[in-house]
């Protein structure tokens, strides 16, 4: 979280997720006032899912600068109305206080946002605030909260913290305190590691009273900061998708290749679905691959030995051209079928998809590859439907994709053939 050499912020964007009654409004209270005092920042917004939350934050600072003269006589002017809460200072600085749950944050330029509640931040809080930050030459964004759960709109403060934990992206900050699985829950070392103002803040008597009135699970979570996967937006839950594992299963008939590209074109991936045998749908990662160069001589293959009902495709992959009227795959002669991106074709897909998984009418062959890829796929609004979230870039989804796009290509009587001998003729795919 340090500056570099130009001065900027080498991590603009910071996460952080403790227990709770662990200090975050401190830390918040800490952060503004550096922004005033030791960054000459300008604009600081202090964002809460409720006002109540900001307005304790506020009151907090008041209360610093009414016990400090130095420090009092910075300010020009506190306006302390409900749903108006700021603080101004010489020289312009001021420090706001907004509530997400009013559409608070929306039109304001800032140099430091601070999100507190960030386990309640929604995708669409998150795309209105993201522009306040695009004005100030040098912002900086922090995410403060606890683990989300079942009932949070926690996929934002999630994917946050699954970037964090990945550790790819350097300009990104993330500090958990948290115990581990292996952890004994009864262990007061392990109270104390997963809370920073235990024997301060929180005393052994209270998290006492709390384990002994709390289930393991929510006692894991609520003071133990333990995040559970299913709290994090998963789309399908891992019960049911287990429920519907088969390693045996082979399609037989109507056997369709789907291609999906990550949007950095870093990774790439081909699945095949299928009508089985007994009736019930398959379907199975065929290939996973660094880069996108591979893509065309893979499918080409496939497509030659087996009899293909459709190969498709995301229209935005950039893997398509115009030959002849005919959309065809980049260095090859197949004919493909388009799945709009951001229109209704991906959001039947993914309807039929989750759909599919839910009433049990599909299975798949339990790769880890699709595992990893489902438990983190997100979801993004599209129209009154949704499809999966390709913009977070923080995890790879192309596994989940590209199934998705097979399993609409092969129920789906309106595609085109790849090849003349396009029609299946019941070729077990291998």
């Amino acid at each position: 979280m340090g500056v570099r050499r130009d001065g900027k912020w080498s991590t603009p964007q910071v996460g952080l997720s403790t227990p709770r009654q662990n200090g975050k409004s401190q830390l918040i209270v800490a952060r503004a006032l550096a922004g005033i005092l030791a960054f000459d920042e300008k604009t600081i917004i202090v964002s809460a899912h409720q006002q109540d939350t900001a307005r304790e934050v506020f009151t907090r600072i008041v209360d610093i600068i009414e016990a400090n003269p130095s420090l009092a006589a910075r300010v020009t002017n506190v306006i302390g109305a409900l749903n108006r809460e700021q603080i101004r200072f010489g020289d312009g600085q001021q420090i706001r206080f907004k509530a997400r749950s009013t559409g608070g944050g929306r039109g304001f330029s800032c140099d430091c946002l601070l999100l507190d509640e960030a386990q309640i931040l929604s995708a669409s809080a998150w795309s209105a605030i993201l522009p306040t930050m695009s004005a100030r030459p040098n912002p900086q964004v922090w995410l403060l909260g606890t683990p989300p759960t079942a009932q949070d709109d926690g996929d934002v403060f999630g994917r946050f913290r699954t970037a964090g934990l990945d550790g790819r992206q350097s300009r990104l900050a993330y500090l958990e305190w948290s115990a581990d699985d292996q952890d004994n829950l009864d262990d007061e070392e392990t109270w104390r590691k997963a809370n920073p103002s235990y024997g301060t803040r929180i005393s052994y008597d209270a998290i006492a009273g709390e384990r002994a009135t709390m289930t393991d699970e929510q006692f894991a979570m609520e003071r133990l900061g333990m995040w559970s996967t299913d709290a994090i937006g998963r789309v399908i839950d891992e019960k049911s998708w287990a429920a519907i594992a088969d390693e045996s299963s082979s399609a037989v008939d109507r056997l369709t290749l789907a291609i999906d590209v990550s949007p950095d074109r870093s990774v790439a991936a081909v699945s095949l679905a299928g009508l089985r045998a007994d009736g019930l749908w398959h379907v199975e990662l065929d290939e996973h691959r660094s880069g996108a160069d591979w893509i065309a001589g893979w499918v080409e293959q496939r497509a030659g030995r087996n009899g293909i009902h459709a190969v498709v495709i995301d229209e935005l992959s950039g893997l398509v051209e115009k030959k002849r009227g005919r959309n065809v795959l980049k260095g090859t002669t197949l004919e493909v079928t388009l799945a709009s991106s951001e229109g209704r074709d991906m959001a039947i897909a993914c309807a039929g998809y989750f759909d599919a998984v839910m009433a049990a009418t599909v299975r798949h062959t339990n790769q880890p590859q699709v595992n990893v890829s489902l438990s983190q796929a997100g979801k993004r609004a599209v129209g009154s439907g949704w499809a999966w979230n390709k913009k977070t870039g923080t995890s790879d989804i192309t596994p989940t994709v590209s199934q998705t796009l097979a399993l609409w290509g092969a129920q789906n009587d309106n595609v085109k053939r790849p090849t003349k001998r396009a029609k299946s003729r019941g070729v077990i795919y291998s």
